[in-house]
């Protein structure tokens, strides 16, 4: 299953790195080959200004991995952070963090997305990474601090006092590698969720807007041409389930392993 998942993920990573450097064709180039279905010339046809589909799936792949990658990074690390600090310490750093913590979760997650993307600024995948980031901070809080509540009075961190380890050495240099477990699966679902929003948002339009492509773009483009070019809708969703599909396996793979 792990390794089907890396084989499905190492292949839209590919079309993504590619894409940054090559298109089969301009993947904002019009033409009058509009709504073309898939061909030698055009794989997968094209859109209704005449742009190739994949070049723009190529473009848009890596537009959406890199706001999710960058999307879980600020949010895993901001959230490992906090929840190091509270589950380490607990007490009343506990109780203060976790209570602005619980503050925030009792948002609808997507709906606080769309206020932050409001106040930061509609159209750049900018204002979406750091709307998701501070969405995503909470839940990686609430797991990385039930590990570290768990693992701070383990022998292996009493003796680490005891020979006079100081608490930021014992908290990223023993206690940290033992929560990867919890943290491995938490970050391959975190990449998918941020996946998920980021299409929504775009597929709203307050997300990634032109000249930018991005997957949930494309796919609100192609909601209206889905009797005349279904292959566009298939393409971009097609495109979208594999990226979750791989990663998500790769998550389950994690847990079994652990």
């Amino acid at each position: 299953m792990k390794k089907a998942g890396l084989i499905i993920t190492a292949i839209m990573l590919v079309l993504a790195l590619v894409g940054a450097f090559w298109t089969p064709y301009s993947y904002t180039a019009v033409s009058y080959d509009r709504l073309q279905g898939p061909s030698a010339k055009h794989v997968l046809g094209t859109d209704n200004f005449g742009r190739d589909i994949l070049s723009r799936i190529m473009k848009g792949m890596g537009t959406t991995m890199s706001i999710a990658f960058l999307t879980v990074a600020i949010g895993a690390f901001l959230g490992t952070l906090i929840g190091a600090v509270t589950g380490y310490y607990g007490g009343w750093v506990d109780r203060i963090l976790m209570r602005f913590n619980d503050a925030v979760t009792a948002f609808p997650t997507f709906l606080l997305a769309l206020l932050i993307v409001s106040i930061v600024g509609p159209g750049s995948k900018y204002s979406v990474v750091i709307a998701l980031s501070l969405v995503f901070i909470p839940g990686f809080a609430r797991v990385m601090r039930s590990e570290y509540a768990f693992l701070a009075n383990r022998n292996f961190v009493i003796s680490a006092r005891l020979m006079g380890a100081g608490d930021a050495r014992i908290m990223f240099r023993y206690l940290l590698p033992n929560t990867t477990r919890t943290l491995l699966p938490a970050l391959t679902i975190g990449f998918n969720n941020a996946v998920l929003a980021e299409a929504g948002l775009s597929f709203l339009g307050i997300g990634v807007s032109p000249p930018d492509a991005s997957l949930g773009y494309m796919l609100s483009e192609s909601q209206s041409l889905i009797v005349s070019a279904p292959w566009y809708v298939l393409s971009v969703g097609l495109a979208i389930v594999l990226l979750v599909f791989g990663v998500g396996l790769i998550g389950e793979g994690s847990k079994a392993d652990a």
